[in-house]
């Protein structure tokens, strides 16, 4: 079985799957945020037979909830609505951050690395729980 990580932003939401054994975070895609999207990552559960979803959650630097990170749990509680999955919430703080600057890198287009910085922020977000396994 395995877990799918998401990076829940207010325009898109990157997605990232483990491997069956839970080793490798690997980043899916990203799926623009609108009325369809829930539907689309219910299909991507059982698609990909995952049996936990992982959301970051955007803490503030301090550690504490803010508006962000209430939008997140809102977001969460439509999708657990759906699925017949559990779903747990890690701390993401700067995970965009890092993933831009894992793009920064590479050679990915300006164009493209806005949707790549999604999916890249969700298998750092699903790493951090695999390491936690």
């Amino acid at each position: 079985m395995t877990v799918i990580g998401l990076d829940v932003g207010e325009a898109r939401i990157g997605v990232a799957v483990s491997d069956p054994l839970k080793k490798i975070a690997q980043p899916r895609e990203t799926i623009k945020r609108d009325e369809f999207s829930v539907r689309r990552l219910s299909e991507l559960v059982c698609e990909t037979g995952a049996e936990t979803v992982v959301i970051g959650l955007p803490l503030l630097l301090d550690g504490r909830e803010g508006q962000q990170a209430r939008l997140t749990r809102e977001f969460a509680r439509e999708l657990q609505d759906v699925l017949d999955v559990p779903i747990t919430f890690v701390d993401e703080r700067l995970s965009t951050r890092e993933a831009e600057a894992i793009l920064a890198r590479g050679r990915v287009k300006r164009a493209r690395k806005r949707s790549a910085s999604d999916r890249v922020a969700a298998a750092l977000i699903l790493r951090a729980y695999l390491d936690g396994l």
